[in-house]
């Protein structure tokens, strides 16, 4: 569904599109002496305004299935990254190993290494006020690709880390890891050009003096001069509203 500030624009245009068929219906009267405001330029801006919002589109829609793509090929992560440690723990690698993959796997899960405390119902009755913490869940996409990453190096640096299973095996692991890179970097760059798509597309429209807006503001100054402020043609044009100018 469209959000509003989308159906906002769209209704934009659609209004300019009303105000060329009124000045084109005005026929020979409606002759502009401002080349931007005769009627080839008015269907020129009209078709460069529809491409834009077209554009916009075509942007978003890819910048949605990269972010399905990417959000399918993390759902594995957390689950996968638990049978790696207990396939550690289950080998000859030492404690402190096991207890190095522990720790990114805390991270990958989103858990505190250390859980916090609590304020018991005295401290809380004396009005002490509760120790702020900063958080550590470690969720965003990058943060948890480099936590990978380092579980992965962890195993790579373990000779006794020989998993039978083909999920578990380094192979298998680093594959995972470039495909949860390229997925990442496909939304970041889907997110760079659905923002290009916006900006040109605001351009079009709302830029001053040569956006769609603004040349609807001079199309109806002529109108007025030419038939008048009390005209029927004038009453037309006057009554076409815009929504208010829109940035995303």
């Amino acid at each position: 569904m469209a959000s509003n500030t989308e159906t906002g624009h769209a209704k934009n245009v659609a209004t300019f599109e009303d105000l060329i068929s009124f000045c084109t219906a005005y026929g020979p009267s409606y002759n502009p002496s401002k080349p931007a405001l005769k009627l080839a330029a008015l269907n020129t801006q009209l078709a460069a305004a529809n491409a834009a919002l077209q554009a916009v589109k075509i942007a978003k829609t890819a910048h949605d299935n990269a972010t399905n793509a990417r959000e399918i090929a993390f759902k594995p992560l957390k689950p996968l990254a638990t049978k790696i440690v207990n396939g550690l723990a289950a080998s000859d690698a030492a404690v402190q190993t096991v207890a190095d993959a522990r720790s990114s796997n805390r991270k990958i899960q989103g858990k505190r290494v250390k859980a916090i405390e609590k304020p018991d119902a005295e401290a809380l009755t004396a009005g002490t006020e509760a120790v702020r913490t900063a958080s550590v869940s470690q969720q965003s996409f990058d943060k948890r690709i480099d936590n990978f990453a380092q579980l992965i190096a962890t195993l790579t640096a373990e000779p006794t880390y020989q998993p039978n299973e083909n999920e578990l095996k380094l192979a298998a692991l680093n594959a995972m890891l470039a495909d949860m890179k390229a997925k990442n970097t496909a939304v970041i760059n889907a997110t760079t050009a659905v923002s290009n798509a916006r900006i040109a597309r605001n351009k079009a429209l709302y830029e001053d003096n040569t956006g769609l807006v603004d040349t609807t503001k001079a199309v109806k100054v002529y109108v007025k001069s030419v038939y008048g402020a009390i005209s029927p043609e004038f009453k037309q044009v006057s009554t076409l509203k815009f929504v208010k100018k829109l940035i995303q």
